[in-house]
């Protein structure tokens, strides 16, 4: 009974590495906003060129986002690309992935004042202070 759900176990491993995964757009120093269409295809925009890194198209797709929502936009998520690497605007921060189907990993997190930062740089205050 253990083997056999051994081996049921191994397989669906296998499958989900077989799965088609989604490669985001490459470039050097091309920073992409991903939209999907009515149709559900990924469409590929180019935001910006000559971007440095990561961190600074993540600060290009967060300045879209909030120009959108001053329009009067619904969006609060925006998804872009750079470098092959997904990117993320969410609420909480920006998680990048190697894939759109991948773990989604922290990359940036936002202040209380909604700064957006690298994880572990705001020097951390003792209660009561």
């Amino acid at each position: 009974m253990l083997r056999t759900a051994l081996i049921a176990g191994l397989s669906v491993l296998a499958l989900a590495a077989c799965a088609k995964k989604t490669l985001p757009p490459g470039g050097e120093g091309v920073c992409w906003h991903v939209g999907q269409g009515k149709d559900g295809e990924l469409k590929y925009n180019k935001l910006a060129t000559g971007v440095a890194d990561l961190e600074h198209c993540a600060a290009a797709l967060e300045t879209m986002r909030l120009k959108f929502l001053r329009m009067g936009g619904s969006n609060r998520e925006v998804a872009g690309a750079f470098k092959g690497n997904f990117i993320f605007v969410e609420r909480n921060g920006i998680f990048t992935a190697p894939t759109m189907e991948s773990h989604r990993y922290l990359a940036l997190v936002r202040t209380g004042d909604g700064r957006l930062v690298i994880p572990g740089a705001m020097p951390q205050q003792a209660p009561g202070q």
